[in-house]
């Protein structure tokens, strides 16, 4: 009896971190436009990753902009992040969710502690007073892009100046959008929205970018696949053949799961085989629940192609 009582708590708990959606999530990728506008329902993201380095070392910066519509309310959100090499996670100002007055969605609204002028395509400069930062990020291209129904997501890389603490570091940034319609996690809850997400936002020799994810999340799946990413290298960018990831060492999370700590993996351009090794250092949990958590951290490793190595420094950013 016993065992049935804490089976019965443990379900309890993941239904009321889980709440679901009114709306069907088939609707995501099969709405139609005239549904959609009907519906107004959506979800957009941008995501700036940033790493660079200075004669003081390395910084690592992630900034997620979010927005969405739930019917006649409308909403923006920011998660922000920074890390400095020698001193670890700085803390800063604006993670949340926050007004949308103006009702933007096209664009990425400002708020109190982010300014955005420009737009990714043309190139960005994102200011926050409050925490003494500026990022201005040069045009970014294209490189992997996919579109399911009205859904949309796309990545690229380009390079980009930091200012922050009196410092204006060189360095570089992969930024990830995400629009969907039918959707609106700032307002409402879906079951497995995120499954096992394990994404590597990495510079590689201080010149080039790395990217890879793998996921296993099946609502996602559609528009994100399961194991996507891009290599950028003396300018080409060249997105990965056959990508594999694999998890080759965990820790304990608080709760019943094993955050990751370690990868390996492989992927082919143009035919050449390339191999990979990651580790996760000085992780910070964001949030943790019975069965999952949120976390960002530091990657470091290699990329080899024959007898080439090729070092990796960038951030982690684990959906368990």
């Amino acid at each position: 009896m016993k065992n049935y009582f804490y089976l019965y708590l443990l379900t309890v708990l993941i239904a009321a971190c889980h709440p679901v959606s009114g709306v069907p999530t088939e609707k995501i990728f099969a709405i139609s436009r005239s549904e959609f506008e009907e519906l107004k329902l959506s979800y957009y993201s941008d995501y700036f990753s940033f790493v660079g380095e200075d004669e003081k070392g390395k910084v690592a910066f992630a900034l997620d902009n979010n927005r969405g519509q739930d019917g006649d309310r409308f909403q923006a959100e920011h998660f922000v992040c920074l890390h400095e090499e020698k001193k670890g996670w700085i803390k800063m100002r604006g993670s949340g969710i926050h007004p949308n007055p103006k009702k933007e969605l096209d664009r990425i609204p400002d708020t109190d502690f982010f300014q955005f002028t420009g737009t990714p395509e043309t190139g960005i400069r994102i200011q926050s007073g409050v925490n003494s930062l500026e990022l201005a990020v040069s045009p970014i291209p294209r490189v992997l892009a996919h579109q399911k129904g009205l859904a949309s997501y796309w990545l690229g890389s380009s390079s980009a100046t930091l200012e922050w603490a009196g410092r204006k570091i060189q360095g570089r940034v992969i930024y990830e959008y995400l629009f969907l319609p039918a959707f609106n996690r700032i307002t409402r809850r879906y079951v497995d929205l995120w499954e096992d997400f394990h994404g590597i936002y990495a510079v590689v020799d201080g010149v080039g970018d790395f990217y890879i994810h793998h996921q296993r999340s099946q609502l996602m799946e559609p528009l994100i696949g399961s194991t996507e990413g891009f290599f950028v290298w003396n300018g080409v960018a060249q997105t990965l053949e056959r990508p594999a990831m694999i998890v080759l060492s965990k820790t304990l999370g608080l709760g019943f799961f094993r955050w990751p700590a370690s990868w390996k993996g492989n992927f082919q351009i143009l035919s050449t085989p390339y191999q990979f090794t990651a580790e996760l250092s000085e992780r910070m949990n964001v949030t943790t629940w019975m069965i999952g958590g949120f976390a960002m951290g530091i990657v470091k490793g290699v990329i080899r192609q024959g007898d080439k190595v090729f070092h990796l420094y960038g951030l982690g950013e684990l959906l368990i």
